[in-house]
């Protein structure tokens, strides 16, 4: 179970994004996250006639690793650790770590 999951909103802590916001689009499973409009990189590109697309430059997202961003908290409005619990039903759900709040409804 990843603690970081598709369509968490999460807060870069390092590199050129740092301190930006974003929406988890893609989980990859070795340990790297795609986030909405961040680490955008310019890509040059050739035309391919058969699949349609022209050549240029295209910018796209580019995988950042899950240890560069941390889960966004809105009771505490700061980026927050995830920890994992079993309640008394049986399921296994995430929660931050600051105020043991619930992260999985």
């Amino acid at each position: 179970m990843c603690r970081i999951r598709k369509g968490d909103d999460v807060v870069v802590l390092t590199g050129k994004d740092k301190g930006q916001r974003g929406i988890v689009v893609r989980v990859y499973p070795n340990d790297t996250v795609t986030v909405e409009n961040i680490n955008m990189v310019k890509r040059h590109t050739k035309p391919n006639p058969l699949r349609g697309t022209a050549g240029g430059i295209v910018e796209k997202e580019m995988p950042i690793h899950v240890s560069n961003v941390a889960l966004y908290n809105s009771g505490t409005k700061k980026p927050d650790r995830v920890g994992f619990r079993v309640l008394e039903d049986g399921r296994k759900v995430r929660y931050f770590k600051s105020n043991n709040e619930v992260v999985d409804a």
